[in-house]
C-alpha cells in the first residue's frame, strides 16, 4: 500500500490530479481511491494498492506545485512520538547566528551555519569553529537574545499542544544549545530537550563546548530511544529542516522537511514547503476543532 495525502492548490486540484493519474498510469501505478479527507477537507488522500514510493513522489513534485505532502507506505495513525528539530523549525531563527549578532560577527558565523545545514561541512567542525568565534561574549547576551530575537515558529504551539493533548511524548533535540532550548522547551510544551551546552567561565563564553555533541547521531538515537521506550507498535513523527536532521526523519515512521534545505527534503517522506507548521496536523486528518490553541 501507498498513501500520499497533499495539501495543494485547490484552484487547480483536479487539473494536477488528472495529469499525475496518467503519468502513474504511464508508469504501471493505478490509483485506487482518491477521496479528499473528512476532518481537514484541504486534504486529498492518495491510495495505491503498491508501486515504487520515488515514483508517485516524483509525480507529486511535478504535478502538485506546491504543495504540503505526508506519504507512507501504511495506514497514517497520530503519532505517539514527537521529535523536533529547533533552529528554523520550531523557531523561526538560528540562534547561533542571533549570538553572533551580538558579538558583530553574524556575516561569518551564518555564512558556516548555512553551508552545515546545507550538507556541505562537517557539523561537529562547523559547530566548534563558531563556538570557538563567540569566546568572550557576555553570557547575558543569551539572554537578551532570547527576549529580543527568537520566536516560536508559526503554529508551533498549536502542533505540540495538540499532539500532546492525544498523548504523544514531545521532544526537542537541537544542534543548538540548552540554553536556548531549554526556555524554548518550555514555552513550547517540549517535555525533554537534548542539545549542547556552551562552556562558560566568569560571565562570558569560553569559545568552547562543555560535554558531549549533539549530532545526527545522537538526534537519531533519540529517537529510536524514546520510540523504544514507549513500547511495540509506537508511530514516531520527526521535524527538521537542514542536513544534521537527516537521519531522525528517516528513522522516524512521518518523517516531514519543514521549508527544509533540499538534502533534508529529498531525504524525508513528507514536507511542508507553503503552509506553517499546523500543516502536519492537517495531514495527520486531526479535525481543527482538536487543536489546541496557543
Amino acid at each position: 500500500m501507498l498513501i500520499a495525502r497533499l495539501i495543494a492548490d485547490q484552484n487547480t486540484l483536479k487539473a494536477s490530479l488528472d495529469a499525475a493519474s496518467g503519468a502513474l498510469a504511464a508508469e504501471g501505478l493505478q490509483i485506487a481511491n482518491v477521496q479528499m479527507l473528512d476532518f481537514c477537507g484541504e486534504v486529498l488522500q492518495l491510495m495505491l494498492p503498491e508501486g515504487d514510493p520515488a515514483v508517485l513522489r516524483r509525480v507529486i513534485d511535478t504535478y502538485f506545485v506546491p504543495s504540503d505532502v505526508l506519504m507512507s507506505d501504511r495506514e497514517i495513525n497520530i503519532p505517539n512520538l514527537f521529535v523536533s528539530d529547533m533552529d528554523s523549525t520550531m523557531i523561526g531563527q538560528e540562534c547561533i547566528d542571533e549570538l553572533a549578532d551580538f558579538a558583530g560577527i553574524k556575516d561569518k558565523i551564518a555564512g558556516i551555519t548555512e553551508r552545515a545545514m546545507q550538507g556541505e561541512l562537517d557539523f561537529e567542525s562547523a559547530l566548534r569553529e563558531r563556538v570557538g568565534l563567540l569566546e568572550g561574549l557576555e553570557e547575558d547576551a543569551i539572554d537578551r537574545c532570547l527576549a529580543e530575537r527568537i520566536k516560536p515558529m508559526s503554529g508551533a504551539q498549536t502542533l505540540v499542544a495538540t499532539l500532546k493533548s492525544y498523548g504523544c511524548h514531545t521532544v526537542l533535540v537541537t544542534g543548538g544549545f540548552h540554553h536556548f532550548a531549554d526556555r524554548v522547551a518550555h514555552d513550547l510544551g517540549f517535555e525533554r530537550v537534548v542539545g549542547n551546552r556552551l562552556a562558560t567561565a566568569n560571565g562570558r563564553l569560553t569559545g568552547n563546548l562543555a560535554g558531549a555533541i549533539t549530532d545526527s547521531s545522537v538526534k537519531e538515537k533519540v529517537l529510536l530511544e524514546e520510540r523504544n521506550r514507549i513500547g511495540e507498535g509506537a508511530v514516531s513523527l520527526a521535524t527538521g529542516d537542514g542536513a544534521n536532521d537527516i537521519p531522525m526523519l528517516q528513522a522516524a515512521h512521518y518523517g516531514i522537511a519543514y521549508h527544509a534545505k533540499p538534502k533534508a527534503r529529498e531525504a524525508a517522506n513528507g514536507w511542508v514547503n507553503c503552509g506553517d507548521l499546523t500543516a502536519i496536523l492537517k495531514l495527520l486528518n486531526i479535525p481543527e476543532s482538536d487543536w489546541v490553541a496557543a
